[in-house]
């Protein structure tokens, strides 16, 4: 397995490529006179030294290995085709084969998708991927298909979000009263923080750092990463460590794309993709652990809270009844079935 470092992923998490990739064969790769039999283009929304795209780099460099260079996979990372509202367009025409969207990008067209993105449902990894790699992701995979693209089994990580804030430390639930806090364009992240009884504002990532310096928000909430790239330190006070909500990649192909290729080729594809998927969890769970220790560094104060008073408000204020009806009685059991009672 690779060893991915800071010095190879953090440090140059937040830096766009200089050089335009655009019809690259492969991330890395020097250019192969010899056109491939089949050309498959993978469109993605993050940088190339990102876990996602050093693993799916590995992946096509397999797959055109154990295909004799018959498959060959051009890698579009960085949002070169668009953002994800555009890929995901491309993905269900046909114009890119492949696109990795987030549960909440994918949930605009198969809502349940979204349900791994319930409030404080999951304790920790163990139960993250017992419900995505079982019962409850098979479903979701399901739905995926009724609207022709095919989901492989094995879903990336984009980890879980914590909460940030300039004034006092979250650490239970009734911190949350009245707090400006910045959310996604997501119904289920509004809900949710409107459930806690916070003031959630959904803004653009693009103004969240101004937003928060010029105090139109007090708080936000991202996984680690992103909150180190972004240099959200500089204008915030103390992160509390929530695991408020857990958001991972599904890998998507077209589906009549994915459906015309020899039975061979797609065995060859779904093992590499689904492998580099969980060596992209383990890169992801590292990454995490490292950027705790730098953001301390940098003077960002760290502080657990405690989820079940979290919970307790979100059932109270009937958040889990509420999305139970909206994503249905069969995929909330599925839920309940790995994390336990929530409604």
């Amino acid at each position: 397995m690779t060893s991915l470092t800071r010095r190879t992923v953090l440090r140059t998490l937040a830096a766009t490529p200089a050089i335009p990739l655009i019809g690259m064969p492969l991330i890395g790769m020097p250019h192969i006179a010899r056109a491939a039999e089949i050309e498959l283009k993978y469109g993605n929304n993050l940088p190339l030294s990102h876990p996602l795209n050093v693993r799916a780099a590995e992946a096509a460099e397999q797959i055109k290995a154990k295909t004799n260079g018959r498959v060959e996979i051009k890698i579009f990372p960085n949002n070169q085709l668009g953002g994800d509202t555009d890929m995901l367009s491309q993905v269900r025409n046909g114009g890119i084969t492949f696109f990795t969207p987030s549960a909440l990008v994918i949930a605009t067209l198969v809502p349940v998708a979204a349900i791994n993105a319930v409030g404080f449902a999951f304790a920790d990894y163990d139960q993250v991927w017992k419900a995505m790699d079982g019962a409850l992701g098979a479903h979701v995979r399901a739905a995926i298909a009724k609207v022709n693209l095919f989901a492989f089994e094995k879903m990336w990580d984009n980890g879980f979000r914590q909460m940030t804030t300039s004034g006092k430390p979250i650490e239970t639930a009734k911190d949350m009263a009245g707090l400006k806090i910045r959310v996604p364009v997501s119904p289920l992240s509004i809900a949710m923080f409107k459930a806690l009884e916070a003031a959630p504002a959904s803004l653009q990532f693009s103004e969240v750092y101004s937003s928060l310096q010029t105090r139109i928000v007090d708080a936000q909430e991202n996984p680690l990463p992103i909150i180190q790239v972004a240099k959200l330190y500089e204008v915030q006070k103390n992160c509390a460590v929530s695991n408020h909500i857990w958001d991972g990649f599904w890998f998507i192909a077209n589906g009549r794309a994915w459906n015309a290729l020899p039975a061979d080729v797609k065995t060859i594809v779904s093992d590499a993709i689904n492998e580099a998927g969980v060596k992209q969890r383990a890169d992801i769970k590292g990454l995490n652990e490292t950027v705790q220790a730098d953001l301390q560094s940098k003077g960002l104060a760290f502080n657990k809270t405690n989820p079940d008073s979290f919970r307790a408000k979100l059932r109270e204020a009937g958040f889990y009844k509420d999305w139970q009806a909206r994503f249905g009685d069969e995929a909330w059991g599925l839920l309940e079935g790995a994390v336990g009672k929530l409604a």
